[in-house]
């Protein structure tokens, strides 16, 4: 269980910072939601899977053409 500094912070589990897509940086906001119970909002756009949080952040240097080309080996690329 998290237990608060003495500057009043806690520390977010990872689980729950990974369901939310928390990252560094990341708005929180926290309300009473209860007897004794907060919740926690954000405004982040969770990635539907584990591949779509990186999807889209290779960078080859070349057009996916290029790379599609490259990785299949087309006659064309081969001729001098």
């Amino acid at each position: 269980m998290p237990r608060m500094t003495s500057k009043g912070q806690v520390t977010i589990p990872k689980g729950i910072r990974d369901y939310l897509g928390l990252k560094p940086g990341s708005e929180v906001e926290f309300a009473i939601v209860g007897d004794g119970q907060i919740g926690l909002k954000t405004y982040e756009k969770k990635a539907k899977s584990r591949f779509d949080a990186i999807r889209g952040t290779l960078e080859l240097g070349m057009t996916t053409d290029e790379f599609m080309r490259l990785i299949r080996g087309d006659a064309d690329d081969d001729a001098v």
